[in-house]
């Protein structure tokens, strides 16, 4: 599957948006100084092409783009057959190479043998070498590092994703709610939670963080054995792809009746995180957002314990670039997409996470969650 879509989905990305896509990519490449972008399979091959090979291999796939050149996806020829059904191969020539043919050698004449390319972060250092090999003059730089918005900025019909995945990921925790935690694994309710992303549309469910106690002061703490007591702050994180889109929701909740120092503490994160989303606007920079989150939480004293960035951008991966964090001083552009989800952590006690997904609109900040964001009583 390229695409994740349904009867009452948004409908596929059509060759001539990947075009766009692979032109735009070229464009920025050549105003970053480039000679052109070479692309692994990952999130940026599935962004820019529709084709995600089902599985990782040693065998060389490259798609090589560069401004006034036609996109060309360099495929082992068994498995050129899916790579041409893939959504995006109408915009693109495919080159394959049989087994006991050298790919390097296929693929070094459509290089510059002096230039220097991004390369998308997850390439295999094989084939980087095997490239370097055959083009010993050339030199690389990893996307994050040369062009790390490629994906940053979703048009409408992404924007559309992104808003399908999160109002599923909303009703999976409304309905989490209603399910029994007190004398249950943890692992139970992240099993829960995981069945009622798919119920919701999820083709893909990749976290699902229940942290109760103590455990919640952990802020990636991955469930395990421990039974939920009451009394327990349990804070739920999770997501995943639901047409081809990530999904990531955070929020706190209390087994029973909170004691005044959880429902202050869960107060004050609530309050920061509304800061933060305060904060989006375009021309802010992304530190910006991590400062109002920020600001508040120390301001009631609990600066020290807010120890992660604020957020992360999403798109066809539920983390990626932009990031709210200091000394990010990257603009935010309407369409950008990311995480905002301060915390508290209470190391041995008890930690509180609020998450959105927003959207930087014209005029300042839409949330793609629209749960309730109280300190919600479970039994």
């Amino acid at each position: 599957m390229t695409d994740d879509t349904d009867a009452a989905g948004p409908a596929p990305f059509s060759a001539a948006d990947y075009a766009a896509r692979m032109a735009s990519a070229a464009q920025s490449a050549a105003g970053a100084g480039l000679a052109g972008l070479l692309i692994a399979p990952g999130p940026d091959l599935t962004h820019l092409t529709g084709y995600r090979p089902t599985a990782e291999t040693e065998r060389l796939t490259l798609l090589v783009l560069a401004a006034g050149q036609d996109p060309v996806l360099v495929v082992p020829a068994l498995e050129a057959p899916d790579a041409a059904k893939a959504a995006g191969a109408g915009a693109l020539t495919l080159r394959d190479w049989a087994d006991g043919k050298d790919p390097y050698a296929l693929t070094a004449p459509l290089l510059d043998p002096r230039g220097r390319f991004g390369v998308s972060d997850n390439t295999w250092a094989l084939h980087l070498l095997g490239l370097q090999r055959q083009l010993p003059n050339t030199s690389y730089a990893a996307l994050t590092d040369c062009l790390p918005m490629l994906r940053a900025v979703k048009d409408a019909r992404e924007l559309e994703r992104l808003a399908a995945a999160g109002a599923a990921a909303d009703a999976a925790y409304a309905q989490i709610l209603h399910l029994p935690f007190a004398g249950r694994r943890e692992t139970d309710v992240a099993a829960d939670l995981a069945a009622l992303l798919r119920t919701h549309g999820h083709s893909q469910v990749d976290f699902t963080v229940v942290g109760s106690g103590p455990n919640g002061a952990n802020p990636h703490h991955e469930a395990g054995e421990r039974v939920i007591r009451h009394g327990d702050t349990v804070v739920l994180d999770f997501g995943g792809l639901r047409f081809g889109y990530g999904s990531d929701i955070s929020r706190t909740v209390h087994v029973g009746e909170p004691t005044a120092e959880e429902q202050r503490v869960h107060d004050i994160v609530r309050e920061a995180q509304q800061a933060a989303f305060a904060a989006v606007r375009p021309g802010a920079a992304c530190q910006d957002v991590d400062r109002a989150a920020r600001a508040v939480i120390t301001e009631f004293g609990y600066g020290d314990r807010f120890i992660h960035r604020t957020g992360h951008g999403i798109g066809v991966t539920t983390h990626e670039p932009p990031y709210m964090v200091e000394g990010e001083e990257q603009p935010l552009v309407p369409g950008m997409c990311f995480s905002v989800e301060p915390g508290v952590y209470l190391p041995g006690r008890f930690g509180v996470r609020i998450e959105d997904i927003v959207t930087v609109t014209e005029d300042g900040g839409r949330r793609l969650n629209n749960a309730p964001r109280e300190l919600a009583v479970v039994e």
